[in-house]
C-alpha cells in the first residue's frame, strides 16, 4: 500500500529549479544526490536541462510513465499541475507547497479543489503543506530537508514539517536510522491510518513513532493501531493537549484537536504507547529498535556506583519493574569474583574502581540466570574506569540476543567515546537511570499488551423498543434534553437499577404514593425544560410523613414556577430514598474524533476538586471497564479502608457495560451522566440515583 510513495519506479519534480536558493532545486538535487534507483524528471518549462537531466514542460510530456511526482510550484499553480499528473495516469503526488488549509478559508477551498480532481483521476496526495518522503531502502529523498537520515528500522510520521528536519539532524548526531520518514503536513488526503497500513507491510521498519497533532479517522485509527501493534510497536507524541496547544494547533495545519483525555484512551485501548515529549518518544523508539523485547518485568542493575543503582531502583519501582533475585548460584558466582566489598545483589555493585573486566564477569552471570530478564548498565568515570573497554563488554553482551540491554554512561565527554561504541553495537544509552529504566519498562509494557488475547465485546438482553420510542418522542417534541424521568427510564430498559419511583400530579397522589413505596422518600420536580433541578430547589429529601410529602410537593412546585417560569411542569416524582453507599459517577460524552467517550470516577470532591476519574472509547469491552474501575487514583476507597467492607466492583463494570453499548445502540445520545452511581457492598449491587441524557442537535453535529 502506497508503494509509489516509497519505491516509485519513477519520479517527476514539478518546480524543479536551476536556482540552488529554490526548493525546486533543493528537492531534485536531494534525489540525485540520493542515489534514488529509479527514473527521475525535472518538469520545467523554462528550462531544457536542470542538474543533468532533461527537462520536459509537464508531466504529460514525459515519454515514459510516472509513478509518483513531487511538487514544489506556488499555490496558484499547484491545480493546474495536479490536473496535469491526473491526465497523465500518475499514481502519487507529494505536495511541499504550502499556502492551503493552514492559511483560512481560501487556501482551505483550494485544498479541497485538488483533493477532488486528485480522487476523480485515482490520483493519492500526500501533504501539502508538507517536507516530502524519505525511503533508507529504496535511496529515495523526496525532502528539502538539509541532510539525509541514516538507515535503520525507526519508520517515522510527522505533522511538522519544521519538526522533521531538527529530528533528522538530532537523529545523526545520535546515530539513530530510519527506513521511512514521512511529513504529512496538511493530511488532505493521505493521512496517519493510511500511513500505518503501509507501514505494517515494511518488513524494514520494527518500530513506527510519529508526531501527531490530531487525528482526522478516530475509530478507523484505533482499529488499524490495534492490529499493528500487536506486531510492532507504535511510538506516538500527540501535541495540542492544552487549551493554548489545542488554538496553535487549529492555527498550523488547520486540524480540530480532540480532547487530550479521549486521546489518551483511544491510544491506550489500540495499544499505543504515548510519548509525553520528543525526548521520551525517541528514548522509546530506540530502545525497540535495538534491542528485543524483555520477556518479563525483571532487571539486573549492574553499576559501579551506589548513587546511581539507588536512583535506577527507585525508577524502577515507580515503573512496576521487579529488580531480579538471583539464584544461589548466580550469587556464588557474583561474589567469588568480585571484591569483598561488592554488592552481589540487586543492583549488583561492582564498586568504584572497576575495570571492564568486573563488568564482564557480572553481566555473564546475570545473562545466564533465569531470574532476570533484562540488564541495565550505569556507569560513572572515575579514576580507573576503562570506558571504551567496557562499552565494548557491554556490546560483546547485547550481541548474544540473550536478553535486552540498555545502558547509562553517566558524563560527558569522558564518556562519549564510550557511547559512540555502544551507538555502533546497537545499544541504547540514556544520560540518566531513570530514563533507562523509563524505556525498559515501556517495552516491557508493550510485551504484556502483545501478550494480551483479543477480547469480545459482550451485550446484554435490553429493551432498546422502549429507548427508540422515548427518543423518538423527544425529538419529536424538539427537545434535545430528555426528563429526568426520561432518562432514568432509559438506562433501566438497559438493565442498570434504579430507585422505584412513581409521578405525582397532585399532593394527594403523591402522598398515596410515597406510603405505596415506603418512607423516608425523596422528591423531585418533573420537568422536560427543568434539567439542573437542585440548583432551582427542585429537589427535597427524607419525607417520613404524609404531612412532609404534601409540603415538600406544594413547594417544589412553588420553586419551579418561580426559579424557571414558563417551564412545563409534568408534576413531582417520588422516589424511594437509597440506602447509603460508595457515590460514584458514570458518564458519556461525545469526542468529534473518537466517538463517544465513557467515563468513571468516584462522586462528590473526587471528580469535582481532584478531578479523579479516567476514561475510554466506548464501545468497550469487560477488560476496558475493570481497567478503568483499577485506573482512578482513589481506587482504595472502593477495596476497602480502615474496616469498610469492599464495595462492588464487579456492579460498576457491569454499569460502565451496558452503558457502552446504549450509546452504541444509540448514537444520537450526545451526553449522559449517572451521577450518583449508590455502590453497595460487594455482592448488592448499584443503583442509579439519577440520570441526564442529552441528544445530539437534529443536524448530527
Amino acid at each position: 500500500m502506497l508503494e509509489e510513495f516509497f519505491s516509485p519506479q519513477a519520479l517527476a519534480v514539478i518546480g524543479a529549479s536551476r536556482h540552488e536558493q529554490k526548493l525546486g532545486f533543493t528537492v531534485l538535487n536531494n534525489i540525485i544526490q540520493g542515489q534514488f534507483r529509479g527514473k527521475v524528471y525535472p518538469i520545467n518549462p523554462s528550462a531544457t536541462e536542470i542538474l543533468g537531466l532533461r527537462c520536459y514542460p509537464n508531466v504529460q510530456s514525459v515519454p515514459k510513465s510516472v509513478d509518483l511526482v513531487v511538487i514544489v510550484v506556488p499555490r496558484d499553480v499547484v491545480i493546474e499541475a495536479v490536473r496535469d499528473c491526473t491526465a497523465a495516469k500518475v499514481k502519487g503526488a507529494i505536495i511541499i507547497t504550502a499556502g492551503f488549509r493552514e492559511t483560512g478559508p481560501e487556501g482551505a477551498e483550494k485544498e479541497r479543489e485538488v483533493v477532488r480532481i486528485a480522487r476523480a483521476g485515482g490520483m493519492r496526495v500526500l501533504g501539502p503543506n508538507c517536507l516530502g518522503v524519505i525511503d533508507t531502502n529504496s535511496h529515495l529523498n523526496a525532502t528539502f530537508a538539509a541532510v539525509p537520515p541514516l538507515r535503520g528500522s525507526i519508520s517515522l510520521m510527522s505533522q511538522s514539517g519544521a519538526l522533521c528536519t531538527s529530528i533528522l539532524d538530532w537523529a545523526l548526531r545520535e546515530s539513530v536510522g530510519f527506513s521511512r520518514f514521512v511529513s504529512v503536513g496538511n493530511k488532505a488526503d493521505i493521512d496517519e491510518v493510511d500511513l500505518l497500513e503501509a507501514l505494517a507491510g515494511d518488513q524494514r521498519t520494527r518500530v513506527v513513532v510519529g508526531y501527531l497533532e490530531g487525528i482526522s479517522r478516530g475509530q478507523r485509527f484505533m482499529e488499524v493501531a490495534g492490529e499493528l501493534s500487536k506486531k510492532k510497536p507504535i511510538v506516538l507524541m500527540k501535541s495540542g493537549t492544552t487549551a493554548a496547544g489545542q488554538r496553535a494547533v487549529s492555527s498550523h495545519t488547520g486540524t480540530l484537536a480532540g480532547s487530550d483525555a479521549a486521546y489518551d484512551a483511544a491510544f491506550k485501548q489500540a495499544g499505543v504507547i504515548r510519548a509525553p515529549s520528543l525526548e521520551s518518544l525517541f528514548d522509546f523508539a530506540v530502545a525497540f529498535a535495538r534491542q528485543p523485547v524483555p520477556t518479563g518485568r525483571r532487571l539486573a542493575i549492574v553499576t559501579n556506583a551506589g548513587g546511581p543503582g539507588i536512583m535506577a531502583a527507585d525508577a524502577c519501582e515507580r515503573q512496576d519493574v521487579s529488580l531480579a533475585s538471583f539464584t544461589a548460584e548466580t550469587i556464588e558466582r557474583l561474589r567469588a569474583g568480585l571484591p569483598a566489598a561488592a554488592g552481589v545483589y540487586d543492583p549488583v555493585d561492582v564498586l568504584g574502581d572497576a575495570r571492564s573486566d568486573r563488568y564482564r564477569l557480572a553481566m555473564e552471570a546475570i545473562l545466564a540466570d533465569p531470574n532476570a530478564d533484562a540488564v541495565l548498565v550505569l556507569l560513572t568515570p572515575q579514576a580507573m574506569t576503562d570506558i571504551e573497554e567496557t562499552a565494548r563488554v557491554v556490546v560483546e553482551a547485547a550481541a548474544q540476543g540473550r536478553k535486552s540491554i540498555a545502558a547509562s554512561f553517566m558524563g560527558g565527554d569522558e564518556v562519549a567515546p564510550g557511547i559512540k561504541v555502544m551507538h555502533s553495537g546497537r545499544v541504547p544509552n540514556y544520560p540518566f537511570p531513570e530514563r533507562a529504566v523509563n524505556a525498559l519498562a515501556t517495552m516491557m509494557d508493550h510485551r504484556e499488551w502483545q501478550q494480551t488475547p483479543p477480547e469480545q465485546l459482550v451485550r446484554f438482553e435490553v429493551d432498546g423498543a422502549r429507548v427508540r420510542e422515548v427518543l423518538d418522542g423527544a425529538l419529536k417534541d424538539g427537545r434535545r434534553a430528555l426528563a429526568d424521568e426520561e432518562a432514568r427510564g432509559i438506562i433501566a430498559a438497559y438493565g442498570l437499577r434504579i430507585p422505584r419511583s412513581l409521578l405525582a400530579t397532585s399532593a394527594g397522589e403523591a402522598v398515596a404514593m410515597a406510603e405505596e413505596i415506603g418512607y423516608p422518600t425523596v422528591m423531585k420536580i418533573a420537568s422536560p425544560d427543568i434539567l439542573h433541578k437542585t440548583d432551582l430547589g427542585g429537589v427535597r429529601v427524607g419525607q417520613r410523613t404524609a404531612e412532609e410529602v404534601r409540603l415538600a410537593y406544594n413547594l417544589l412546585l412553588e420553586n419551579a414556577n418561580h426559579y424557571a417560569p414558563g417551564s412545563r411542569i409534568w408534576g413531582v416524582t417520588v422516589q424511594e430514598m437509597v440506602p447509603k453507599g460508595r457515590e460514584t459517577i458514570l458518564g458519556v460524552s461525545h469526542d468529534p474524533q473518537f466517538g463517544h467517550l465513557m467515563m468513571f470516577g468516584l462522586g462528590g470532591i473526587y471528580v469535582e476538586v481532584l478531578r479523579d476519574v479516567v476514561f475510554r472509547v466506548a464501545p468497550i469491552a469487560p477488560s476496558n471497564a475493570r481497567a478503568m474501575v483499577r485506573g482512578i487514583r482513589s481506587h482504595a476507597l472502593l477495596s476497602g479502608v480502615r474496616g469498610e467492607k469492599p464495595a462492588d466492583q464487579d456492579a460498576i463494570v457491569e454499569s460502565l457495560l451496558r452503558l457502552s453499548q446504549l450509546v452504541t445502540d444509540f448514537p444520537e445520545i450526545a451526553e449522559l451522566d449517572v451521577n450518583p452511581l449508590v455502590v453497595f457492598e460487594t455482592g448488592q449491587g448499584a443503583t442509579a440515583i439519577d440520570c441526564r441524557i442529552l441528544l445530539k442537535p437534529a443536524d448530527g453535529s
